[in-house]
């Protein structure tokens, strides 16, 4: 494989890549491709996840947050659906593994399919002419909807996608705007984490540099339906803290509330003091936030209670894990066209740069900065 990648390159191959939840692997076969090399062990994952194991070197760390074991975690899948039932006609009739919000669907591109194959379809749905007039302006019911893949029979469809196939958006991936500062793409509610991660562990690689505790780097599955990954690796890693590294929805639209403004584009990444699934470790937040600022690297302080990530069960694990996030802000979450910030991306992957540098012995190596090109 070419070793000449950067973040942002393989932003776009993981962006691009099919692996809605529960279809993973053609996204962790990308990611164990892009890290083995720079690890010391691929660690099995009962789940089809991703663990990347770096071997801490013992040295005693000191201080309120010296951990034996630190885990880092992002998911690897992303929002999608699944073929529930074929009609005559050939249509795909299709459960949601998204929540279900019809809004983003009648119209779009698709691809379905299994980790192997995918066809691409559209979604369908019955024209506004034939709809009644009371039921105009009223959204789509999901039973409404199907999925045209071209097929004028059932058989025909069944050439090509089955009853349990998975499907997911088509979307470019597009870098956008003045400066080509905003990124456009399907998926980046979470590749975002996993690119980061898949750079941090070539930069421990590239300094040198052999971590005090021992690190390990989990790409996770599932996190969209709520059936984690994330608890059976980190019962397997059994971390004293962890850092989970996610996307989160941007309100810094027109018309929402200043207070439920969750976090802003280009003011780095958002560190969450609290979710629906958690309460954040506060003295590990702050020695977070604390690296932040000592080293100048951009982040702002999530600002609504809302939604929850794999952190809701990794902190829960065995004993307890004492857990902090990091989450990248994102417009137009689970829609086929999430935008990110470029500078929010190179903070994030600065600030894990940084947390690593804190937790390596005296003897550091060339410390590599990141910039998104």
């Amino acid at each position: 494989m070419n070793q000449d990648w950067t973040t942002l390159s393989l932003l776009e191959t993981l962006s691009c890549t099919f692996g809605p939840s529960g279809c993973e692997d053609a996204v962790a076969d990308v990611i164990r491709t892009h890290v083995e090399r720079y690890c010391d062990e691929i660690l099995p994952d009962s789940m089809g996840g991703v663990i990347a194991y770096v071997r801490g070197d013992g040295t005693p760390l000191d201080g309120p947050v010296c951990p034996r074991r630190l885990m880092f975690s992002s998911h690897m899948d992303e929002v999608g659906f699944m073929i529930r039932s074929i009609t005559e006609e050939g249509l795909l009739k299709i459960s949601s593994m998204c929540g279900g919000d019809t809004r983003v669907l009648a119209g779009r591109r698709v691809w379905v399919g299994n980790e192997s194959s995918q066809v691409q379809g559209v979604f369908g749905v019955k024209p506004l002419h034939l709809v009644k007039s009371e039921d105009r302006g009223q959204a789509v019911e999901l039973e409404e909807l199907y999925i045209d893949i071209g097929a004028s029979t059932r058989e025909d469809a069944e050439g090509v996608v089955h009853v349990g196939d998975y499907g997911t958006f088509a979307s470019d991936f597009v870098i956008f705007g003045k400066d080509k500062e905003y990124i456009k793409g399907k998926a980046l509610d979470d590749r975002v984490g996993c690119a980061i991660l898949c750079s941090a562990l070539r930069q421990i690689y590239a300094a040198g540099l052999r971590p005090a505790c021992d690190l390990y780097f989990a790409f996770t599955c599932r996190e969209e339906l709520g059936i984690s990954g994330a608890r059976t690796a980190a019962y397997k890693i059994d971390p004293d803290f962890a850092i989970v590294l996610e996307a989160t929805a941007a309100g810094d639209i027109t018309g929402t509330a200043d207070y439920r403004q969750v976090a802003h584009l280009g003011r780095g990444g958002a560190v969450s003091l609290m979710d629906r699934s958690t309460i954040y470790d506060r003295p590990f937040t702050d020695w977070i936030l604390k690296a932040a600022e000592e080293e100048q690297i951009p982040c702002q302080i999530k600002q609504y209670v809302s939604g929850g990530n794999d952190a809701g069960h990794i902190h829960k694990s065995r004993a307890g894990v004492r857990c902090a996030a990091v989450s990248a802000p994102a417009r137009y979450i689970h829609t086929a066209s999430n935008v990110v910030a470029k500078r929010d991306i190179e903070s994030m992957e600065q600030l894990v740069m940084a947390v690593i540098r804190r937790l390596c012995s005296k003897k550091e190596g060339r410390i590599l900065r990141c910039e998104i090109s």
